[in-house]
């Protein structure tokens, strides 16, 4: 088990607030990219390059490797937290809201395109930056970032391109579709990954997270002072 930083100087309150408000941030960055209509992002290809292999829906692939990886990362010796699996339930649920809620344009002309695109990946780095702060543990993907990253010394945003770019190669290779925007995705990510970071002077893989059942102690003792 890797040392760091544990998070014991904020309350359990402000840290789930972190964590919920990362994680809704997060659903309007992908809307964003999604509104943009660029193509595919990293992620998206090898979903969609597996399923196609398999037969099975883009959705149930995402959510089949996303528990895949949560072992992968485990066996690796990283903390499984609350945040790892309100990751997986909340995003997409806030991405289905912000849909509903149509507030985000859907640019016609390219340079608006890439604009929009632009956005949403910055607004992915803050919002991975505030809920990997709350310290209640990384979702599945970027635990792979952060795993890459305390084994190598390379920065966060770095390893999040290789980790990226990895997905694109075994996607393509299985027949996903990868466009501009998969190629902006896999080098704009992991750009802002780092700029934010810097900017907040945050390291993830200094973070010790607490375990899921550690966070429920929290809850259980309604330790939200």
């Amino acid at each position: 088990m890797h040392t760091g930083i544990k998070m014991e100087k904020k309350s359990f309150a402000k840290r789930m607030a972190g964590l919920i408000f990362g994680l809704a941030l997060y659903g309007v960055g992908i809307v964003f990219v999604m509104n943009a209509g660029l193509g595919f992002a990293p992620w998206e290809v090898l979903h969609g390059g597996i399923g196609d292999k398999v037969g099975a829906q883009v959705g149930t692939i995402s959510i089949l490797l996303g528990l895949v990886i949560v072992i992968a990362d485990y066996l690796l010796g990283e903390t499984l937290g609350m945040g790892t699996l309100l990751n997986m339930l909340l995003i997409g649920s806030f991405m289905n809201l912000f849909v509903w809620m149509d507030f985000v344009p859907f640019p016609q002309e390219l340079p608006f395109k890439l604009l929009c695109m632009a956005i949403g990946l910055l607004i992915n780095a803050f919002a991975t930056y505030f809920y990997i702060a709350a310290g209640m543990g990384t979702g599945p993907r970027d635990c792979l970032m952060v795993i890459l990253s305390r084994r190598t010394g390379v920065t966060a945003g770095k390893c999040k391109m290789v980790v990226e770019w990895t997905a694109v190669a075994i996607g393509w290779l299985l027949g996903g579709s990868v466009g501009v925007g998969t190629v902006i995705a896999a080098f704009g990510g992991g750009f802002f990954t780092d700029m934010v970071f810097k900017l907040f002077k945050f390291d993830p893989k200094e973070i010790v997270h607490e375990t899921f059942f550690e966070s429920l102690a929290h809850i259980i003792k309604t330790d939200i002072k």
